[in-house]
């Protein structure tokens, strides 16, 4: 995939112009004309491109895992305050149940258990 480094770039017009007494709206028009500026191609001599492609690098991203809502298993980086997901308020014995699969004490509206990530029919 290609993605623009805009950090090196920023970087790159802010090493090379003052600006000391612009606008923000003035400083971010400058930019955008001067990455549109026509610069020497380093790959082809005697061609241009826009300064733009300059910054362009290709990078591969690992794919994003889909959640699945019936699958949820529980990776313990957030704790349970009381026995319950995401909550910090302390259930009471009548708002509360027990996970059929491991038998923690679970809020009445839990989808999964938080010990054990059964699905809470």
């Amino acid at each position: 995939m290609k993605v623009f480094n805009g950090k090196t770039a920023a970087d790159d017009y802010m090493s090379s112009h003052t600006l000391t007494f612009s606008t923000p709206e003035l400083t971010l028009t400058r930019f955008a004309f001067w990455l549109g500026d026509m610069v020497p191609d380093p790959k082809n001599p005697g061609q241009q491109m826009p300064r733009i492609m300059n910054f362009v690098e290709e990078k591969d991203f690992a794919p994003t895992p889909l959640v699945d809502d019936d699958t949820f298993v529980p990776t313990g980086a957030m704790k349970t305050m009381g026995g319950l997901y995401g909550s910090v308020n302390t259930s009471t014995e009548a708002n509360s149940k027990f996970c059929p699969e491991c038998g923690s004490k679970l809020s009445l509206v839990a989808k999964f258990c938080t010990e054990c990530g059964a699905n809470q029919d």
